[in-house]
């Protein structure tokens, strides 16, 4: 058995779109999203301790360890699967609290995933996802670990391939509630689904929105200013920030801003452009067709389950 697994990543998510399609009497709103991943991470270290403890090695600024979700998914795990044994947790945190690219909920699902193994469970996938939901509606999709088409509250995922691409990824230094977006009288919650085709063949072309971002940009000036010059730096460089499929726009409930290309090249333009213009980070980021962690999480199972088949 593990000792301790280091360097785990907990990649970023993008909603390449976001409807807010109703509203469940327990408060839940439904959604319909598409999520890719991408290549900007959290990095997370764990080591496994034969006493049962479950401790962070160094706290996260602003949050009380009975809140941190990583703590939570690894005391879950431990009580839903019986195990005696505990877990370190140590966490380099570089994706931004409250930017909407599923940070916390990466977490979370990376460290299901590693003491899966650290811990030697054997969960499958689906297992391993249906207690990933008891820690948040995002959470799912980490453990799920592809590009997906979302609906429910965001848990209901079918496999959607999609074509390698590039993002500007801007991070204003504004933190956005997400309680606070979804609670907006403003904020409309009838949006009709769309009617995707071809989902299994890569060729669909989304022309959704993210309803949650007028509500973020009439509250946000911060987003606002960082959506504005991330299409401005687009047309400078000869892209077209309004394409169907090409719009730059916010992730999630903000407040992440992002621009989809297909070159690198051009992402690193735009990026280049919009240096030191504004009180944010920038970033080029690749997408990812998997989670880095989901073949080694689930190795062990998979190829039972294909002994099995045999």
């Amino acid at each position: 058995m593990l000792e301790e697994v280091r360097h785990c990543p907990a990649p970023a998510k993008l909603n390449l779109f976001l409807h807010v399609t109703g509203r469940r009497r327990d408060g839940y709103h439904l959604l319909e999203t598409v999520f890719e991943l991408i290549d900007l991470a959290d990095t997370m270290h764990f080591q496994r301790l034969a006493d049962g403890r479950i401790e962070r090695e160094r706290p996260l600024p602003g949050v009380p360890e009975a809140a941190d979700l990583c703590v939570r998914a690894a005391r879950l795990l431990a009580a839903e699967s019986g195990c005696g044994l505990g877990v370190r947790i140590s966490l380099d945190k570089r994706l931004p609290m409250g930017g909407g690219l599923g940070g916390g909920s990466s977490d979370a699902a990376t460290t299901l995933l590693a003491l899966n193994r650290l811990w030697g469970l054997d969960w499958p996938p689906r297992r391993l996802a249906a207690l990933a939901l008891r820690l948040g509606a995002d959470v799912p999709f980490f453990v799920f670990g592809r590009s997906a088409y979302a609906t429910g509250i965001g848990e209901r995922l079918r496999p959607l391939p999609l074509p390698p691409r590039f993002y500007v990824v801007v991070a204003p230094r504004a933190v956005v509630p997400t309680a606070g977006v979804f609670a907006a009288p403003e904020l409309t919650r009838n949006t009709k689904p769309l009617k995707i085709y071809g989902l299994s063949r890569g060729r669909q072309v989304f022309r959704g929105r993210n309803d949650l971002q007028s509500v973020v940009l009439a509250r946000q000036p911060k987003v606002a200013a960082a959506l504005d010059a991330l299409r401005q730096a687009a047309i400078d460089v000869g892209c077209d920030p309004g394409a169907v499929g090409r719009e730059a726009r916010m992730t999630g409930s903000g407040a992440c801003v992002f621009l989809p290309l297909d070159h690198e090249a051009q992402a690193h333009r735009v990026r280049d452009r919009l240096s030191g213009r504004l009180d944010a980070s920038v970033a080029v980021a690749r997408s990812l067709s998997t989670h880095p962690l989901r073949e080694w999480a689930f190795g062990g199972v998979q190829a039972a389950a294909r002994a099995a088949g045999s």
